[in-house]
């Protein structure tokens, strides 16, 4: 029942401490107007209010080992709690001010006033590694944390007055050409920045902050929208080449998990198509749970592609959509072999606290690098799988697109 302190923001309907804030709390630093950290480099764009955002620096206090843990790609390699990310989430102060997204376009040139504070922030997306940086605040942080299902939490937020780099960033020499390159669309030069091992998450910043894509088109994207549309664009460019390699010979299951979030990834022979289907279970983050709910069973939402791809956003699954399709890519891309897939994520109530989006990233690529499995039929895929899930398989069957429809044409193209 501990979740239930996400949608009451700790008021405690649920007749319990809030584990969520007690964890937050008990790591907040004393509040200050003036201070230096460094910043991991992380940063935020808004949505609200759009095209007038907020957007900023989040930065700890004090220059310890905070910023070196930023990513969801960190906690999963060092394999943190919920309870550890909170903890360092709690000491960063979220320094901010209004924008409008096509107040610049990029140029990184000289500025003054706000225009500096932007352009402060476009040279820390800019680094590869933490930057010492001399925050000012206008009035003190307000101490609280808020947390979101795409991006990570987000705590202790303040009018940010000024902000000063006490170091130069180290910028990688690929990044420092494509931000560069007023010419290069911004799908471009994040395929062409992925090829050089520039992680997702410096790729999604550099999109946000409105550092990439042709001249004056360039524009600060919500961090929410710049999550997914760089998942997107990266496993879209994959697809291009998977489409054509051969089918996968094999029935074949992995499987992985991360702070409470299951992955089972069955990969089917035939052309590539692909769906993503999430089960929330009882007492977990975001299931229909009030203090009078009696009888609880599991929220099931599923979006799915054919051959041909989606047309439209993947409004059931949203984010997460995306986030389990780009290491699906990443790996298919790795075997040299197309298939049609489904991927079953179970959210159990041991994730209490949304870790944003890159949690289901580095939970699906924790799958696809375990050993794999391989079965003569689909049902002993599936009875293998019900070992380590919960849903029952003739519900598994019926809301799936993949189960209901997989051998009953000649192909699934049949579907487009």
């Amino acid at each position: 029942m501990e979740s239930l302190c996400i949608r009451c923001k700790g008021k405690g309907l649920c007749g319990k401490p809030c584990r969520i804030l007690n964890n937050f709390k008990s790591n907040t630093p004393k509040p200050k107007l003036h201070f230096s950290g460094k910043s991991a480099p992380e940063l935020f764009v808004g949505r609200i209010g759009y095209p007038i955002v907020n957007s900023g620096i989040l930065t700890p206090q004090e220059n310890d080992n905070v910023s070196n843990f930023a990513t969801a790609e960190e906690w999963s390699a060092n394999n943190f709690s919920i309870a550890n990310v909170l903890r360092l989430r709690s000491q960063l102060i979220y320094g901010k001010s209004k924008s409008n997204i096509k107040s610049q376009t990029g140029n990184r040139q000289p500025a003054t006033g706000q225009n500096r504070l932007l352009q402060v922030t476009q040279e820390l997306a800019l680094s590869s590694t933490p930057v010492s940086t001399e925050i000012f605040l206008k009035k003190l942080p307000t101490l609280e944390i808020t947390q979101d299902s795409v991006f990570r939490p987000m705590t202790n937020p303040a009018p940010l007055h000024k902000a000063i780099l006490e170091e130069n960033p180290k910028v990688h020499k690929k990044v420092d050409y494509l931000t560069s390159d007023f010419d290069a669309k911004a799908a471009t030069a994040l395929q062409e920045l992925y090829k050089s091992n520039i992680k997702v998450d410096h790729l999604q910043k550099l999109l946000s902050i409105g550092l990439l894509g042709q001249g004056s088109k360039r524009k600060m994207v919500p961090t929410r929208w710049s999550i997914t549309a760089t998942d997107d664009t990266i496993s879209k460019h994959h697809l291009e080449k998977i489409r054509y390699f051969q089918q996968l010979n094999q029935i074949t299951l992995l499987s992985g998990n991360f702070v409470g979030n299951y992955i089972e990834a069955l990969l089917l022979p035939g052309m590539f198509s692909f769906e993503a289907l999430e089960s929330w279970l009882p007492s977990s983050v975001y299931s229909p749970l009030t203090p009078n709910t009696q009888h609880l069973t599991p929220t099931l939402s599923s979006d799915y592609e054919s051959f041909k791809g989606r047309k439209s956003y993947a409004f059931n699954v949203t984010g997460g959509y995306y986030a389990m399709r780009l290491p699906l890519t990443e790996y298919l891309e790795k075997i040299k072999r197309q298939a049609t897939v489904l991927m079953f994520r179970e959210i159990r109530p041991e994730y209490y606290a949304p870790l944003g989006v890159g949690i289901v990233r580095e939970t699906t690529r924790r799958t696809f690098a375990n050993p794999s499995k391989h079965f003569d039929t689909i049902d002993d895929a599936i009875k293998d799988m019900k070992t380590r899930i919960q849903i029952l398989p003739e519900n598994l069957k019926e809301i799936s697109w993949i189960l209901k429809n997989y051998n009953k044409q000649k192909s699934l193209k049949d579907f487009c």
